[in-house]
């Protein structure tokens, strides 16, 4: 195998033996993922190309029908091996092929502090930057924490030479204080900088009093299919309410006092899955998918068994 992260830049070809290329992932988890792609469903735009060849950056196209030539067609498209047997002109097809956008969207909201969340997000993040970007993507990343119409960016980058620079931002993303950004604010903010239809992966625990349905309609209208993965803690997953609790939302200081009763932690665990499946519908929908990690899972065990079965990473 070969043992290096290879790139059109000298910078990048760093050995498994050398210096970490990340403190999010571990080299041999960056080699494993250089071989994975995200497992988007639709790629083709549906169109037939064949009366004219347009130079158009970022597609490509492939063959898909014949037709009868007509007056004014491009000769450029005409099959000349069938003309020759048949001695009548066909016109060659093609499915016009636009390159995938991949954007990842990062919730670094205070509640993404809780149980190494935001870092989890992080390195679910960079994950999605080493598919992209050795799959020849362009790959943007977006920001969100404050309740402002601000946005941290980086991208769309391209090759694999612009790994460095992807992984650095994700690095260096930190939470905000003092609120969070509802979702829907933050896709509105991002929509106006991003440009391309592709895939858009929301990290973020989905706590959040912003319209998820509105969020999820206005990415799907933008072309953006949908990858919502929903982060919680073990803590949230499966808490300990055995006892009398004052909660207090980390968002916006609310406070909660919590009588333990005999089937408050059923009722929990009903609310959350009633509120997980909502997600997961407003997703599938619309074509999307949705999955749930445990921050405290192992991240082999997340990238390599869970995103592979979910079909979120082929």
């Amino acid at each position: 195998m070969d043992s290096r992260l290879r790139g059109n830049d000298e910078k990048t070809n760093i050995t498994m033996e050398q210096a970490q290329v990340t403190q999010l992932l571990a080299n041999d988890m960056l080699h494993r993922l250089e071989r994975l792609r995200i497992n988007a469903s639709g790629r083709f735009t549906n169109r037939m190309r064949g009366e004219h060849l347009a130079a158009k950056g970022g597609s490509s196209m492939e063959f898909a029908d014949y037709r009868d030539y007509v007056e004014g067609d491009d000769t450029r498209f005409i099959d000349w091996n069938i003309f020759s047997r048949l001695r009548k002109p066909y016109i060659k097809l093609f499915h016009h092929e636009e390159q995938m956008q991949i954007v990842i969207l990062v919730d670094a909201s205070s509640s993404m502090m809780v149980d190494g969340k935001l870092e989890r997000a992080q390195q679910l993040a960079a994950a999605m930057c080493v598919c992209g970007l050795f799959a020849a993507e362009p790959v943007s990343v977006y920001t969100f924490n404050q309740p402002t119409n601000n946005l941290s960016m980086v991208g769309p980058a391209t090759g694999r030479g612009s790994l460095h620079k992807l992984l650095k931002f994700v690095e260096n993303i930190e939470s905000g204080e003092g609120g969070s950004q509802p979702p829907d604010d933050a896709v509105d903010t991002m929509l106006k900088r991003h440009r391309g239809k592709g895939i858009v992966v929301m990290l973020s625990d989905f706590l959040t009093y912003g319209d998820l349905k509105r969020t999820f309609n206005t990415l799907n209208n933008a072309g953006l299919e949908i990858f919502a993965c929903q982060i919680l803690g073990e803590r949230e997953l499966d808490p300990d309410l055995t006892s009398d609790l004052r909660l207090v939302d980390c968002e916006n200081a609310d406070i909660l006092d919590v009588t333990a009763q005999d089937n408050l932690l059923d009722l929990y665990h009903e609310y959350l899955s009633n509120f997980q499946n909502t997600i997961a519908a407003l997703a599938r929908q619309r074509g999307g998918k949705f999955l749930c990690v445990n921050s405290d899972e192992d991240l082999s065990a997340v990238l390599f068994d869970q995103m592979r079965r979910e079909a979120w990473l082929v």
